[in-house]
């Protein structure tokens, strides 16, 4: 037996080589990230200092998009570092990003499902609502996607970190995915494959069809409804979130639920920039620009002169 050492760092070999697409990608990154900072915290703000739309439902979305400004945080610094000639991350930061990424990424999931059932019970069943997602139930709710989110990470986290990492420390990503972490390891990692597999897929589901049936009763409460107004004020709250969860889940399902022969490089890549980067930018739009509560909210919060107006951040007597 030949004496190997154990990795204590990694390289991050990015997607690319060529310095004219590297200066590019580094200044779209960079302003997808500063957008999508903008947008995320934005709305928090003005969830959080508007009185007249504090009700669960903002109050999940404002939490969304915390977590999705964490989410970006997580990985733009190493996406953008597409100038730097050595892209290298140590091992316990490495460990750190993944945790994190797993973390945000799971409560999301988590997240949008809650969120979905917040509007099936307002929908469906408005007399019942201050009752059945009470502060009590959505802070619980709120609570339960993060501790989800957290034990997910660290089941993953201590699986693909316990394994033997000396043979490569050259990581064919842009940052510290499962996937290709798995592919360097030194070790067997049909155990890791596996817990990957069922472990996500399982979360997949029952988040995935928890917002199903949500939009099923929904479904049954519009085809029931004698006014379009109605009708249209309904389809275009469900239809902003089920485009959310789309997106969302379907970059998932594709990056993790599946056999790891079927993995291509390029392709994981570009999608999971999308996962990370892209749809965190993207979800401040998906929710706000079609909703008229959050559009009044910007026209109270932004006055005549285009900056802040804090009249309408104190509560009305």
């Amino acid at each position: 037996m030949k004496n190997v050492a154990e990795v204590t760092m990694f390289v991050l070999k990015g997607f690319t080589d060529k310095f004219e697409l590297q200066i590019l990608f580094f200044f779209l990154f960079l302003a997808i990230y500063l957008f999508t900072l903008m947008g995320n915290l934005g709305l928090l703000v003005l969830v959080t200092g508007d009185f007249q739309i504090h009700n669960p439902m903002y109050y999940f979305l404002s939490v969304l998009s915390s977590v999705d400004a964490c989410f970006s945080s997580v990985f733009t610094p190493n996406v953008v570092d597409f100038l730097s000639k050595n892209k290298v991350i140590s091992f316990l930061g490495c460990a750190t990003q993944m945790f994190l990424a797993a973390t945000f990424g799971t409560t999301e999931c988590f997240l949008l499902a809650a969120m979905a059932y917040d509007r099936y019970v307002a929908i469906y069943n408005p007399l019942l609502y201050s009752v059945s997602v009470s502060p009590r139930v959505y802070v619980s709710l709120i609570i339960a996607s993060y501790v989800g989110g957290i034990l997910h990470a660290s089941i993953h986290t201590v699986a693909t970190f316990s394994l033997s990492f000396c043979a490569s420390n050259e990581i064919r990503h842009v940052f510290c995915d499962i996937p290709p972490l798995l592919a360097i390891s030194y070790s067997d990692t049909h155990t890791n494959q596996l817990l990957l597999f069922y472990f996500v897929g399982s979360i997949e589901i029952v988040t995935i069809l928890i917002v199903l049936i949500s939009c099923g009763f929904i479904l049954l409460v519009i085809l029931r409804m004698h006014s379009a107004k109605g009708r249209r004020k309904i389809f275009s709250t469900c239809g902003s979130h089920l485009t959310g969860v789309s997106i969302y889940h379907g970059t998932i399902l594709f990056m993790y639920v599946r056999p790891s022969s079927s993995y291509a490089l390029d392709h994981d890549i570009t999608v999971s920039i999308c996962h990370t980067i892209v749809i965190p930018m993207l979800n401040p739009i998906i929710y706000s620009l079609r909703n008229k509560d959050v559009k009044e909210a910007m026209k109270r919060a932004f006055g005549k002169n285009g900056c802040m107006n804090k009249i309408y951040f104190l509560p009305k007597h």
